[in-house]
């Protein structure tokens, strides 16, 4: 039991930083795809109870903006569990690290070094953080959400 609780908790995102007033949260569930009797199958979302390799889950990431006046240019950066291997970031905006969050892109501009010397193209399961620069004004009082996918490994 005591090690299926340290495999969740190395599965729960760290929210590196965002804007002083801004308050995050996180959420991770299990992707399942469910076929009921005479109905298409749809993907159904779960709170994982126990999660093997080959699990899709998806990390939901909240932010609210507590403070008294509007938030603008705030970073939400999230580091990838070592347990999983990043899948997807629905959407446009998100940017990737490959080397523990020194270099930003998009995964498909970043190359990685090999043991050899050589340099290679990044692949999805190489990303170590995903970041959102999110520029557009938060009022008081108002939110939004950023969800990313991972593999369990």
């Amino acid at each position: 039991m005591k090690a299926l609780l340290t495999f969740m908790l190395l599965l729960l995102p760290r929210l590196a930083h965002a804007a002083d007033n801004v308050r995050l949260s996180s959420e991770v569930f299990v992707e399942k795809t469910e076929v009921s009797p005479g109905e298409k199958a749809r993907i159904v979302l779960h709170q994982p109870k126990l999660v093997v390799p080959g699990d899709r889950l998806v990390f939901v990431l909240s932010y609210r903006n507590e403070g008294p006046t509007t938030a603008t240019n705030f970073t939400v950066t999230n580091p990838m569990p070592s347990a999983v291997s990043f899948a997807e970031a629905p959407g446009a905006t998100a940017q990737y690290s490959v080397d523990g969050g020194r270099m930003w892109g998009v995964l498909a501009q970043l190359k990685l070094r090999e043991s050899d010397g050589k340099w290679r193209a990044a692949r999805p399961d190489d990303v170590t953080h995903v970041r959102w620069i999110l520029t557009q004004p938060l009022p008081s009082g108002s939110g939004g959400k950023l969800t990313f996918r991972g593999i369990v490994r």
